[in-house]
């Protein structure tokens, strides 16, 4: 598996995985996601968080705290404390202006440099990741305000200028624009650095709009670059001021009938019960349990405003509103708690497998009765490996004999034997004795899962020599296995349907059949593969099994390619490794290669498998390389 290429860039998948990772942690939003883009911003209707190209090409630690800067920024910053109605209501108004960009831009600028001041406030570790991000944002527009000077493009100098003297820290001279805007900069000068005074997302807004009022009437063009982008969406849609509000919004009332007879001091005393309204319910009380119901009534009965935050000392099952002091324990009323998640990704629903397969279909395919040439080829495949399966059954069988209980008598523990005379006899008896017990038996169950993607053209016959050592092995010592091949059908797959195909080629059902096996010269390469999609359908299928210890070993060339799955492949395939171990199931890869594996490629598979990986640089020695990992495995079963 390469690195991920965006534009012909390699980028680095351990980065990215920390990146999003670290996005989701400070948003405490799981299915938050992160991409590139040539400008860094938030989408919050597609809940994306995008970061910056600008970061590429530079020392390593300048790129990753670029990086980590953006995704403060809108994973604090915009995520919690940007107003995204009062955005949505400043596109509107800017539509009509000439200097539509210059204005969008200044937004984002500003609001930017809001929101860094909030970002170090609430978590001071970030200021190292932002005094990078100026010192290089300062370096590249110190160039541009130099190029555009000397072209005459006064709008774009001008929001240099802004940048350099906004971030300065010292009084350092900047060279002038022109006359016509030089009388104009003691007023901008004024208006921008009030931002610093700032409280909202709104005096922001105002700051930009009294500068564009000036400036309209005296540049003529727009700007010629985009430096910071803001996103023309559909901000309307909110009924929320910041995404994390809108993501904590409770859906309305279905209904919204309210009882008019409800007054103060109509309640009723309930001794024994509590009773609930709804909208079936004919008269109001004041003492009722108070759910949170979709159907209900609207009553004009209002609390007194002395509640107090619910405790642990409160009901079990209830959090109860009631007019007693506060509470004396620690304050939790700052903790973002997120409410009212969909239901479909607390159930699973069309993520079960991943975000990034919802559009993928599964298709099941049955082996076919293996042909004449299918059978020779496999006769020919056990005759190479036997020496390697004959090894590994007599090792396991003598391993079994040894873990054999044999029967035992002379011990101080165990049954009471019957010949006490040893009481009188012996200073120290040993009274007792043990039975015999059955030999152990290999209790697991294997899957195979085989990547046949097109990159494996020149690897398969290698691959299923060491797939038949696999099956030949584990026949012999009865142990239940599957081997799967799996691809993605290239031509078929659009946006919104991807077929994966499943080619079953032996089950657990047919695994222990001595005919069994032939069925593996099936397999053969295809078109893409979806790795991620593949390993949760097979550990779904191996969490029904009863073993009580069951593996999932994939075969494949490491480089995940499906439609829309380049660049989050890895991290897709990553969480799916990670949700099959929470599940007891062992995951490994054997990295199958025709060459020598360059030190990047063998990082990236140890990110996605961990420790649990076997890199296999000569194909022609696979089942050499399989020995000693099919014993290591069978060994631990016992």
């Amino acid at each position: 598996m390469r690195f991920i290429k965006f534009n012909d860039q390699q980028v680095d998948s351990f980065l990215f995985m920390e990146l999003s990772d670290l996005a989701k942690a400070l948003t405490k939003q799981a299915d938050i996601e992160v991409d590139y883009s040539v400008q860094s911003y938030l989408d919050p209707v597609d809940r994306k968080i995008f970061i910056s190209h600008f970061w590429d090409h530079r020392e390593k630690s300048e790129t990753v705290e670029g990086f980590k800067s953006d995704i403060f920024l809108r994973s604090i910053g915009n995520f919690y404390y940007t107003n995204f109605k009062e955005i949505g209501l400043f596109l509107q108004k800017i539509d009509a202006y000439k200097l539509k960009s210059f204005a969008k831009q200044l937004c984002m600028l500003l609001e930017d440099i809001r929101l860094e001041e909030i970002c170090i406030k609430d978590r001071p570790g970030t200021k190292k990741a932002f005094n990078i991000r100026k010192k290089l944002y300062r370096k590249h527009f110190q160039g541009q305000l130099t190029i555009h000077q000397e072209r005459n493009i006064l709008t774009d100098a001008l929001f240099n200028y802004i940048y350099l003297k906004l971030t300065s820290e010292s009084l350092e001279e900047i060279p002038l624009l022109s006359e016509s805007l030089d009388r104009t900069l003691p007023y901008i000068d004024t208006k921008i650095f009030s931002i610093y005074e700032a409280k909202s997302t709104t005096e922001s807004i105002k700051i930009v709009l009294d500068i564009m009022d000036v400036l309209e009437e005296i540049l003529d063009k727009d700007m010629l670059n985009t430096y910071f982008y803001l996103a023309e969406l559909a901000y309307e849609t909110f009924q929320a001021n910041t995404l994390f509000e809108e993501l904590k919004r409770k859906s309305k009332l279905k209904n919204k009938d309210s009882l008019k007879d409800a007054k103060s001091g109509d309640e009723d005393v309930h001794e024994d019960k509590l009773p609930t309204w709804h909208s079936e319910t004919s008269k109001p009380t004041k003492s009722f349990l108070q759910f949170e119901l979709e159907q209900g009534t609207n009553t004009t009965i209002n609390g007194d405003g002395t509640v107090r935050e619910g405790e642990d000392t409160d009901q079990a099952l209830a959090m109860v509103q009631g007019t007693s002091k506060k509470a004396k324990k620690n304050d939790y009323s700052k903790l973002e708690a997120l409410e009212n998640k969909s239901e479909e990704r607390a159930t699973g629903g069309e993520l079960a497998y991943g975000k990034e397969n919802k559009y993928a279909i599964p298709i099941f395919i049955d082996a076919t009765s293996p042909k004449a040439n299918e059978i020779d080829e496999y006769t020919e495949n056990r005759t190479n490996i036997m020496l390697f399966q004959n090894k590994l059954k007599l090792m396991i069988l003598k391993t079994l004999e040894h873990k054999r209980t044999m029967p035992r008598t002379d011990l101080h523990i165990g049954r009471l034997n019957k010949k006490f005379l040893r009481l009188l006899t012996d200073d120290n008896p040993k009274l007792f004795y043990k039975k015999q017990e059955k030999s152990p038996e290999i209790d697991a169950a294997f899957t195979l899962l085989v990547d046949c993607s097109a990159s494996m053209y020149d690897k398969m016959d290698q691959t299923k020599l060491g797939i038949t050592l696999f099956h030949e092995t584990l026949k012999s010592v009865r142990v239940p296995h599957q081997i799967v091949g799996f691809w993605e059908d290239t031509n078929e797959a659009t946006k919104t349907y991807q077929p994966n195909h499943f080619h079953k080629v032996i089950t657990f059902e047919k695994s222990l059949n001595q005919q069994s096996g032939p069925e593996i010269m099936q397999l053969k390469p295809e078109e893409d593969n979806r790795d991620g999609y593949a390993i949760r359908h097979m550990t779904k299928q191996l969490s029904r099994r009863q073993e009580k210890q069951k593996f999932l070993l994939v075969f494949s060339d490491g480089e995940p390619a499906a439609m829309g799955y380049e660049r989050n492949g890895i991290i897709d395939t990553h969480e799916s490794v990670l949700e099959a171990r929470k599940m007891g199931i062992e995951v490994l890869n054997v990295f199958l290669s025709t060459r020598e594996i360059d030190e990047a490629t063998k990082n990236t598979i140890q990110n996605i498998y961990g420790r649990y990986s076997v890199f296999v640089e000569k194909i022609e020695e696979l089942p050499e390389q399989l020995f000693p990992l099919l014993k290591r495995l069978l060994l631990n079963t016992i």
